[in-house]
């Protein structure tokens, strides 16, 4: 049966590619279930380690640089063998030659090896990061080898002896393939850790007086992420998607996490968020001291194939990505990139736009130890030109909103936002997941991405689909607890990533969305909206108003210097009067 499957994925692929080359040549290669199972302290404990992740990025920066510093070194030279080879210099452009496709094949083999690897022991995955030094890389398998290490065994979980049988009984069913009876005993482990915590105080971790909710977190994210792969197994997609989120707001720093997402993703072909899943596992692999090539190079592998798969699917725009090489003036280069995508995509031209915050990142040159690694500039053409204003005007503001209506104080009815969605939401989406692929931060406000699916997940609300909203709801809580992680964020922007977070479990328990901040924020942008129509409204009407004045004049003008026109001579009735009382008196 999956033999029958694969021939009819490759049949399908080799159907498109001859649609897709010319879009695909311009790319490089290369909480409330939470709560349920952990309890008020250990959801709780998802804030503190969202607060406290900029101090450990800083705990580890010496190391990490270190080991980057090495990898840098070590690889210079083959480095800049590899852009020789796949860039072509044209002034001071640089030009992306064509690559060649990654096969079906190639990619289920890369996903066997970094998504269903086999952690047997959860200090694989919890120890504290640590840039890996020369002969720790020596000494360990290749299976270990990308496993976060440590230096100090006392910061290992301790787990309860009945917790560890049915974890070691749970792996075991795994390993034989049983995964029904796998889910199960995974499950019995969540429910036990739920429990403990709620009543013990600590007895999960051997440690009757003092609870740890990192610990407690760090061993839920470890069953979380097991269940995952179960499910992916057992092709209950859903299923794994949700709990991928979970383990990821449990323990957003381990990079195998996102990468069970990434499959997830691609298992419901969804390749767009696939590939930020991978983005963001190949830049936490690195973050957290992963030196390993090979590992480094699946994943980006991974990477490259799921944007290469988003591209070939999406028919209503397509993409280019023009190389970040010196400052230009933002007129002239917009002008030359319209004019090269028009040559390139003649059938996406109604509107061009070129995303206008943030740079963008490639499989093929995201070396992150380099400072920086290439950027890249996303132009986006279009079918619809509707569509490409409404994300154009979207793509300008600070924070993002997920409405197109006309007066902010009026809510749109079931009917109309049913309109809205089909019109419009439902194309927009795929749109805004294929921005983020490639986009790892945002240099305007850290959590833009986390709002954006706690708008669509409002949305889903409104249209009686909770169940995808929750899903939606899940991720977004994912996307904000990595955030820290990615880059440096304010006071403003942690305080905001707080409140989304408070808000978001809130809405997962059941409570009313009505009041929540992302809510705030779309009533806020759409007002912005609404005062800026009603100027652009006024500054029309007045140019057209002294249009039509002026075309008046021009026309009174032309009228009395017309050859052989003559003049009536008009005398007022005053003036009449006035000249019969001169008769009389003369």
């Amino acid at each position: 049966m999956d033999g029958k499957n694969e021939t009819s994925q490759q049949m399908h692929r080799s159907k498109e590619s001859n649609v897709a080359a010319n879009k695909l040549k311009d790319i490089p290669e290369a909480l409330q279930e939470v709560k349920n199972h952990l309890g008020d302290g250990a959801a709780e404990n998802i804030m503190e380690r969202t607060q406290t992740a900029e101090g450990k990025k800083e705990k580890q920066s010496n190391n990490v640089d270190r080991a980057s510093r090495k990898r840098k070194s070590e690889n210079n030279d083959k480095l800049a063998e590899e852009k020789e080879e796949t860039t072509l210099e044209t002034g001071n452009q640089l030009i992306p030659t064509p690559l060649s496709h990654i096969p079906l094949k190639s990619l289920m083999d890369i996903e066997m090896e970094l998504v269903y690897t086999d952690e047997e022991e959860i200090s694989f995955e919890f120890a504290e990061p640590v840039a890996s030094t020369g002969t720790q890389s020596a000494c360990r398998d290749s299976e270990k080898a990308d496993a976060l290490s440590t230096t100090n065994n006392s910061a290992l979980p301790y787990i309860d002896e009945d917790l560890q049988m049915t974890l070691r009984e749970a792996s075991s069913s795994y390993r034989q393939k049983s995964y029904e009876a796998a889910v199960e005993q995974f499950s019995t482990a969540l429910e036990f850790l739920f429990l403990v915590q709620l009543f013990s105080k600590g007895a999960a971790t051997d440690d009757t007086f003092e609870s740890s909710p990192e610990d407690i977190s760090s061993i839920a994210s470890f069953i979380e992420t097991k269940l995952v792969t179960c499910y992916l197994k057992l092709r209950k997609l859903d299923d794994a998607l949700n709990h991928s989120h979970r383990s990821i707001i449990l323990n957003p720093a381990y990079f195998r996490n996102h990468l069970r997402q990434a499959a997830a993703f691609r298992c419901l072909e969804r390749y767009s968020e696939a590939a930020r899943s991978t983005m963001i596992a190949d830049y936490m692999y690195w973050l957290t001291g992963g030196t390993e090539q090979h590992t480094s190079k699946l994943i980006k592998l991974y990477w490259q194939a799921m944007i290469e798969e988003a591209i070939a699917r999406e028919v209503s725009f397509s993409v280019m990505y023009t190389p970040f090489v010196t400052e230009v003036k933002a007129d002239k280069i917009n002008k030359m990139i319209k004019e090269l995508f028009a040559k390139k995509h003649p059938d996406y031209v109604e509107h061009i736009y070129t995303d206008p915050h943030g740079f963008h990142f490639l499989p093929q040159t995201a070396e992150w130890p380099s400072l920086p690694p290439q950027r890249y500039l996303l132009t986006l053409g279009f079918r619809n030109k509707r569509i490409g204003k409404i994300l154009e005007r979207w793509s300008s503001k600070k924070l993002p909103i997920f409405s197109d209506q006309k007066a902010p104080f009026s809510p749109l009815t079931p009917e109309e936002t049913k309109r809205y969605w089909d019109n419009t939401g439902k194309k927009i989406v795929p749109v805004m997941d294929f921005i983020r692929s490639t986009k790892l931060t945002d240099n305007l406000c850290a959590c833009s991405r986390g709002i954006e699916k706690l708008h669509y997940a409002s949305f889903l609300g409104r249209l009686q689909r909770f169940k995808e909203q929750s899903q939606v709801i899940n991720q977004a809580m994912a996307e904000l607890a990595t955030i820290p992680y990615l880059q440096d964020i304010s006071q403003q922007d942690a305080e905001l990533l707080q409140s989304l977070m408070a808000d978001a479990m809130d809405t997962l328990e059941g409570r009313s969305d009505k009041g929540r901040v992302w809510n705030k924020i779309q009533k806020i942008g759409l007002i912005e909206d609404y005062l800026y129509q009603v100027e652009d409204n006024y500054l029309k009407n007045k140019r057209l108003r002294t249009a039509r004045r002026e075309k008046m004049k021009r026309t009174q003008s032309t009228q009395q210097h017309r050859p052989g026109n003559t003049k009536l001579s008009l005398t007022s009735p005053k003036d009449m009067a006035t000249q019969q009382t001169r008769k009389l008196t003369l």
